[in-house]
């Protein structure tokens, strides 16, 4: 059985695109496909205007763009954005948990209140630091290149729980490396 596509919100996409890792994110999605949301093109259109990188992103032939478009589909986003919308804030999680709970597909999701709500509604979740320490199991990735990249997204000031060079400890205190 083929893993199910990786549906993407804005945030990993484009501190991968900042950092100048987007390649590996694409190592990383391999076969399985990687999904933004029309909401998502959204957000990362208008971060344009800060950041030419995410250009990249926009342009990739191996991100697919996903307009919401069947009624399960909208009655599922409607039902999410009730739960975590505040005005225009979380929307490309909104539409992440709406297109992975209905296709079905595994949501790429690093905001807290966006993972609480994919495991209340047993949606399929795999935070970047998770997809991360895969590739290291996988042997697609190290140890060492991981940690570089996670202190270039750092740098990119992405918020991760931990400061730079703390990669590896912080994946040993949560058992990240065990099966």
């Amino acid at each position: 059985m083929a893993a199910s596509p990786l549906v993407f919100d804005t945030g990993p996409l484009s501190h991968f695109a900042t950092a100048g890792w987007l390649g590996v994110l694409k190592a990383i999605v391999g076969n399985r496909g990687a999904i933004i949301p029309e909401t998502v093109v959204s957000e990362l259109q208008r971060g344009l205007q800060t950041n030419q990188r995410l250009q990249q992103v926009l342009d990739a032939d191996w991100i697919l763009h996903r307009p919401l478009t069947d009624t399960v589909e909208l009655q599922a986003y409607s039902r999410y954005r009730s739960i975590l919308a505040s005005g225009n804030r979380n929307l490309g999680e909104v539409a992440v948990l709406a297109v992975a709970q209905t296709l079905p597909a595994t949501a790429v999701i690093d905001d807290a209140a966006g993972r609480k709500t994919a495991q209340d509604n047993n949606i399929s979740l795999r935070p970047t630091l998770t997809l991360l320490c895969d590739a290291i199991r996988e042997g697609l990735l190290t140890l060492q290149l991981v940690s570089a990249l996670a202190d270039d997204l750092l740098a990119s000031h992405y918020r991760l729980p931990f400061t730079p060079g703390g990669f590896e400890q912080w994946a040993i205190e949560n058992n990240m490396f065990d099966s």
